[in-house]
């Protein structure tokens, strides 16, 4: 599904002295498979999520998304790569206050074309496999802080993406809803072949994760567990 062959990222420090985000960085993720990167701030996490989403592109070496380098596409192309093909996470939920739950979780398929009618009908299925479908109607300001983020998760998969990136995705929760909330992303995602790429500092991702690889001054230093076989996605 996604694969990284000896990836570089290069930025120039305040001083002049070149920065190596991302250092010869080779991963592989397969479909299903949920992967877990864990370093500490600076360590490169984003951007190696960045190059992953192909916003960035690699100074050397390659990101490839189905045997198809990223860097090769045109930008209307890899905007249109990263709308259909993949599906993002973030610590904070970025919903839109004054929208209910449901219509929160459809915005990315609103924003794909769908009308609001057809866009909610084929979320709600999701709201109710993450727990928030009484909570529907209730606008984003009314949620509680777990409910908000299964309803960023619902649109995060609402269109079935191939990928999902998530970004400290529980880093604003308490243990005890970081450990549902990732369940839930594992267990979602195994269901519908979907390949996960989580950088987190909380360690309920090893709990659910079936690599874990750590991330120090843009390498990679330590693997935990083996690559998955690929798996037959889902059928959209």
């Amino acid at each position: 599904m996604l694969e990284l062959r000896s990836v570089e990222k290069r930025f120039a420090g305040l001083d002049g002295e070149t920065i190596r985000a991302v250092d010869g960085v080779s991963l592989t993720v397969a479909a299903g498979e949920l992967v877990a990167i864990y370093g500490p701030s600076g360590s490169g996490k984003s951007t190696l999520l960045f190059l992953a989403a192909g916003i960035a592109r690699p100074d050397a070496g390659r990101v490839l998304f189905g045997g198809h380098d990223l860097a090769s596409l045109s930008r209307r192309a890899a905007a249109r790569h990263r709308r259909s093909e993949l599906g993002f996470v973030f610590q904070s939920s970025r919903l839109v206050p004054g929208l209910s739950a449901i219509d929160n979780a459809a915005l990315k398929l609103m924003a794909e074309g769908a009308n609001r009618t057809e866009a909610r009908r084929r979320v709600a299925p999701l709201l109710e496999r993450l727990g928030v479908v009484r909570r529907a109607e209730h606008r984003a300001t009314q949620l509680s802080r777990g409910e908000r983020h299964r309803v960023a998760l619902a649109r995060a998969l609402s269109n079935d993406p191939r990928l999902v990136l998530a970004d400290e995705p529980t880093g604003s929760l308490d243990s005890r809803h970081s450990h549902e909330v990732l369940a839930l992303l594992a267990e979602v995602c195994r269901e519908r072949g979907i390949a996960v790429v989580l950088v987190t500092h909380d360690p309920a991702g090893a709990d659910v994760a079936d690599r874990v690889h750590r991330l120090r001054d843009g390498r990679l230093t330590e693997t935990t567990g083996a690559p998955m076989q690929p798996v037959v996605p889902h059928v959209r």
